[in-house]
């Protein structure tokens, strides 16, 4: 081959490639947008027994999935552990405390997601890592997603163990007083997913 047709060769090699990446990059499915408003993540334990109920207020989420090929998809979940609240004065002023959520020093709880398969038609397991008060738990979350008009919703409920993350610290590692079991479930509102 002589070096011109040689040249000639490798511009058209170099132009099918340029012209193959914004047709791989289309392939990829773009961030949904979460909404606010819509959304929550509530979390129940139980003290003496009784059922106890709180929420997070504040929380953003990176959230990328195509439903037909959830293995191409990824989420991350960033919570301010300062916007834990129960309703009650007097434990809203202890959950930030030290040997709670120790909200100073841990201003964030984090979830990375690892791997998403499909568990049947709108349903998903996302695993990962959860990140609470510098201690790191895999998980596996279930996940619901249905759809109206152009907004979807996912829904899902786990549990965690808190003393795994050393919520609950000295004598409130006592589970006769506060469970170890902490019920999460979630309510997402999200725009940008495709069609399931």
């Amino acid at each position: 081959m002589t070096s011109s047709r040689l040249f000639a060769f490798t511009l058209w090699v170099a132009l099918l490639c340029a012209a193959a990446v914004p047709a791989l990059a289309q392939t990829r499915p773009s961030a949904a947008q979460l909404v606010a408003s819509g959304s929550e993540i509530v979390f129940t334990t139980r003290q003496m027994g009784v059922p106890v109920e709180g929420r997070f207020g504040k929380f953003t989420a990176q959230i990328v999935l195509d439903p037909k090929k959830p293995e191409s998809g990824s989420v991350a979940f960033a919570i301010d552990t300062g916007s834990a609240r129960f309703g009650s004065a007097e434990t809203d002023a202890e959950v930030p405390k030290p040997a709670w959520l120790d909200v100073p020093r841990f201003p964030q709880a984090t979830f990375q997601s690892s791997s998403i398969k499909s568990a049947g038609p709108g349903r998903f397991e996302v695993m990962g890592k959860l990140t609470i008060k510098g201690s790191t738990q895999g998980l596996m979350v279930p996940v619901q997603v249905t759809q109206a008009g152009g907004t979807s919703t996912a829904t899902g409920t786990f549990t965690v163990k808190r003393l795994a993350f050393k919520v609950g610290e000295g004598e409130w590692a006592d589970t006769s007083m506060v469970a170890d079991d902490v019920q999460v479930r979630f309510k997402l509102l999200l725009n940008g997913i495709a069609p399931i």
